[in-house]
């Protein structure tokens, strides 16, 4: 009896090794199953519809420790001889994951606005994969190393997608080589400025002599400069916000303030200091990128110009352009409301001709949320409310929607959204369904159609304040898988927030 009870000894040490591991494990570090809704790191997505940068393809992905190792053609396909788990999305479509590179999720400071879970957990929702944070809005606004330390920290287990982050170029500190090089050393993927005052007080606005300097900077980390490219400028069309004899439930005397002539002003300026990010020139490796073009006329004119003369630039337009007229905007509806401002329809259209003609270059969401009470939706005062289309969740569906029109291409939405912005924010493991690459994936049904109502699960934290809201989209989203776990499926998310923060090296 004594032998076999040390016979059954290491047994019972073994066992209760294994007890004292299951219940007192490190609560920090989170399982693979809180972190996906699949019980399994080893597995195959076939569809007859996935996009791959050699086109859309009926294949099979293997997804194995969150990349991508294997992508076997269905004829090639031979499901006996494979290992591990097979989803199969019959004809929905297989995407990378969206990278918008130009969200505002506010935290910290402002995370009553939005914050690192709602905002992620809507990326998620919206098949988007990876968010580059933008530098203001959250508060502090991310302008050195202690502030980008903050964001971090604010991010720390609380973000279901990956998340980078752009660092702010301002006065204070475009002349301060150091202090420019130590926040792109703690790993800034580049910076951003405005050309006009930005609403926000501790993000003044920049001038070419400023944007000069932190392109030079730029150019030894071959990171990009991102520029909001407006200009106020003194003119007999101009309107003044201040000008108590408008009308400001008018759509129209909004528009009036912030004209074409803005951004044309600031795109010229910024020519005089591009053309030092050609081959040669004494910024050659820095990029200019202008966000949210409005107009399509000269300012794009202008653009053309600078790209077929060498210089280092890309620019990108958003989908509430290419959504939404001035026509349609009803008199106090802010919702609306977005700087620079949406134009007419015959913008729209030429927007819509650049963008499929090659001379826009990707898209972004500008998902700029705040509080509803700042956006005076009762009082309907455009000239005073909170500029900022609040769009993050519904970016997918509603380039598909209203893209269709023109004859939009899966291919040409994972370029925009996927491939161009993984190189914008120098991220060469995303962007694409290729072997290596991050499992970051999108499955969703082009054909659907749902109503974007109350009924409608929304993660944005305040879905009131949408333009969006009241549209009926075609596109839905099915599942998000970032770095292979399954983050989103069906309204539901992964119990715990694995997403990545993302720092350049």
């Amino acid at each position: 009896m004594e032998n076999l009870q040390w016979r059954f000894l290491p047994m019972l040490t073994l066992l209760a090794s294994s007890l004292f591991l299951l219940f007192f494990k490190d609560p920090s570090k989170s399982s693979h199953s809180e972190c996906s809704l699949l019980p399994y790191n080893h597995f195959w997505i076939t569809s007859k519809r996935i996009v791959t940068p050699q086109g859309v393809i009926s294949a099979a992905v293997e997804i194995k420790g969150g990349n991508i190792v294997s992508i076997v053609k269905e004829e090639d396909w031979h499901r006996n001889s494979k290992t591990g788990q097979v989803i199969d999305y019959g004809d929905a479509v297989i995407m990378p994951g969206l990278i918008d590179v130009h969200a505002h999720l506010d935290d910290p400071g402002r995370a009553e606005w939005e914050g690192f879970p709602s905002g992620t957990k809507a990326a998620a929702a919206g098949g988007i994969t990876t968010l580059i944070d933008m530098p203001l809005n959250s508060d502090p606004s991310t302008t050195s190393t202690e502030t980008l330390k903050l964001k971090l920290e604010a991010a720390e287990k609380r973000i279901y997608v990956d998340v980078g982050f752009w660092g702010g170029l301002v006065p204070e500190n475009a002349f301060n080589e150091s202090a420019l090089e130590a926040l792109l050393n703690a790993g800034a993927l580049g910076l951003k400025s405005f050309m006009c005052p930005s609403g926000i007080n501790d993000f003044p606005m920049t001038d070419a002599s400023h944007i000069k300097e932190g392109l030079a900077v730029l150019a030894r980390y071959k990171r990009p400069l991102l520029v909001h490219a407006e200009i106020q400028q003194d003119s007999g069309r101009h309107v003044e916000l201040e000008d108590d004899t408008l009308d400001s439930r008018l759509y129209s005397n909004y528009l009036k303030t912030r004209p074409p002539s803005w951004e044309q002003a600031a795109i010229s300026e910024l020519l005089t200091v591009a053309k030092d990010t050609r081959i040669g020139g004494p910024a050659e490796g820095a990029h200019l990128h202008i966000v949210h073009l409005s107009d399509a006329s000269s300012s794009l004119d202008l653009i053309k110009e600078a790209k077929s003369n060498g210089c280092s630039i890309t620019v990108e337009t958003c989908p509430h352009y290419l959504a939404f007229s001035a026509e349609e905007i009803k008199d106090g509806d802010t919702r609306f409301k977005c700087a620079p401002p949406i134009r007419d329809s015959a913008n729209k259209e030429k927007l819509w001709e650049a963008l499929m003609g090659g001379h826009i270059d990707m898209l972004s969401s500008d998902h700029s949320p705040t509080v509803p009470e700042l956006k005076l939706l009762d009082e309907g005062n455009f000239l005073k409310a909170w500029g900022g289309i609040s769009s993050l969740q519904f970016v997918l569906p509603v380039t598909w929607s209203y893209g269709r029109k023109y004859g939009v291409t899966l291919e040409q939405l994972a370029s925009w959204w996927s491939e161009r912005p993984a190189k914008l924010a120098g991220q060469a493991s995303k962007g694409a369904i290729a072997v290596g690459n991050h499992a970051d994936i999108v499955a969703w049904d082009p054909d659907t159609e749902f109503d974007l109502n109350d009924d409608h699960p929304i993660y944005i934290k305040h879905p009131s304040i949408s333009a969006y809201l009241g549209s009926r989209l075609s596109g839905k989203v099915l599942a998000t898988f970032v770095r292979g776990n399954l983050v989103y499926k069906e309204g539901n998310h992964a119990p715990a927030a694995c997403g990545s923060p993302i720092l350049a090296k």
